[in-house]
């Protein structure tokens, strides 16, 4: 095994993991101020993937599809909001699943009335296509390296906006105590469809990033939602400096260990099966670190015990 192959691994783990983050940064927001299982939030990511690959390929431009996935998850967030989750707020949980189950099914099935059943490619410009070269002589694809400088991005920008904005004070002390906050005057059903649309843009952009290097799809959120889910769990629910790292844990975890484990245990086969065992194996490792990460620190490594 060559170091080079090694270093490109780690870069695909730390694309994937900030990738995961901008999912799973939505999703404990919405979970930690609201108290919201959301299962349609694997929908927005698919929203987001459907309005970037349609703007791209009517205007050709790259910029504007990525802002119209923006645009899109966010008011399909605010929509759904306003119209569907803010009656379940002081519902029990079961119902909130149902309820979001409800609109997995009606946002996969509009999606593929309005754009059809067949998957969409959504083309790299040519100023992000090509390999770069790094020090050591790696040759890495420019684009994804793009992707972990956006989603490192993003994570600073949610700090700043968390820790030093009035929103984001109001976001924290809603986490804490929304009775309280809501008798100081802030007005909390607005602060919640605020919250639920950044949450949605979030997963949109991550949807149209991913989307450049793998086919548009109706689906294609749920595998991501449930490793997102994983994420929060490992990080903290309601912390984004918990769902940053635990976004980059199982993304090396599930790169690392479907490139190291079937070489650590000196398995011959040819390279589809070494892929497919590779896959089965990280799975199982994504699944193992949570598992150990909770009985040490049961709320999470960043959680509020």
């Amino acid at each position: 095994m060559s170091s080079i192959l090694l270093i490109e691994q780690v870069l695909n783990g730390l694309q994937f993991g900030v990738m995961l983050f901008l999912m799973a940064a939505g999703l404990t927001l919405v979970f930690g101020v609201m108290g919201l299982i959301n299962l349609a939030h694997g929908s927005l990511y698919m929203i987001g993937a459907f309005a970037a690959a349609w703007v791209a390929a009517q205007t050709g431009s790259f910029l504007l599809a990525l802002a119209a996935s923006l645009a899109a998850a966010a008011a399909a967030g605010a929509l759904v909001e306003m119209a569907v989750i803010r009656r379940l707020y002081d519902r029990d949980h079961l119902d909130q699943v149902l309820a979001t189950f409800a609109l997995i099914l009606i946002f996969s099935e509009g999606t593929r009335y309005v754009f059809g059943s067949f998957p969409l490619y959504l083309d790299l410009p040519d100023w992000l296509s090509g390999p770069v070269t790094l020090p050591g002589g790696i040759e890495y694809p420019f684009y994804r390296l793009v992707l972990i400088g956006i989603g490192l991005a993003v994570a600073a920008f949610l700090f700043v906006l968390i820790a030093r904005t009035r929103l984001g004070i109001q976001i924290r002390a809603g986490e804490s105590d929304r009775e309280m906050i809501a008798a100081l005057g802030v007005d909390i059903t607005r602060l919640y469809t605020i919250v639920f649309a950044l949450g949605a843009a979030l997963a949109g952009f991550a949807g149209a990033l991913v989307g450049a290097i793998q086919s548009v799809e109706v689906g294609m959120g749920e595998p991501v939602l449930i490793l997102a889910f994983v994420v929060i769990v490992i990080g903290g629910i309601g912390s984004i400096k918990g769902a940053l790292i635990g976004a980059i844990l199982v993304g090396l975890t599930d790169t690392l260990g479907g490139f190291l484990l079937p070489q650590a245990f000196g398995l011959v086969m040819t390279a589809s099966d070494a892929n497919a065992v590779g896959s089965a194996l990280a799975s199982m490792l994504i699944y193992i670190l949570m598992a150990a990460v909770l009985v040490v620190r049961p709320s999470g490594l960043y959680g509020v015990r």
